[in-house]
């Protein structure tokens, strides 16, 4: 797979899968909703302060994302870190009609926050081989991206 194709696949897709480490040390995986992206590196994706994965992500920072096309058999596996983002920046960019029945303060509920995922590596998957993508791979592509909704680009 190439960058670009790579970069399609995660635009594509609506969910992907954190990975992360609980304070017990067990291993633990989240479906998240996960469109707003920059590039290969950056992932914004908006949950609940008081999830257990947020708590998990404040204690060690340490998380992948898997992004999945089930139908084509194709996937990437970015590894890297996790930050809790309470800035209204980041919420207001990721708010939608109708949050509101989850954190019903609107925007600045104190139960609302983004996880901002900044990716060191990863390995891509399909069905004609696989490979690692590399720090310098993954910053040469993002020198030119801006945040974007990806979902909202392929499928409008």
């Amino acid at each position: 797979m190439t960058v670009n194709e790579i970069k399609s696949l995660i635009d594509r897709s609506l969910f992907a899968s954190l990975g992360y480490t609980d304070e017990n040390g067990r291993q633990n995986i989240r479906r998240v909703f996960c469109v707003w992206h920059r590039g290969l590196g950056t992932h914004l994706i908006s949950t609940n302060t008081s999830s257990s994965h947020v708590k998990s992500i404040i204690n060690s920072g340490n998380a992948c994302l898997y992004f999945s096309d089930d139908s084509t058999f194709e996937a990437v596996c970015l590894f890297g870190n996790a930050v809790i983002s309470t800035d209204r920046k980041h919420k207001e960019l990721l708010w939608n009609e109708g949050d509101e029945k989850y954190y019903p303060n609107g925007i600045d509920d104190e139960d609302y926050c983004v996880i901002v995922f900044s990716a060191d590596s990863g390995r891509y998957y399909r069905y004609d081989g696989k490979a690692d993508l590399s720090a310098d791979e993954i910053t040469e592509f993002d020198k030119e991206c801006r945040l974007e909704n990806g979902y909202f680009k392929t499928h409008s």
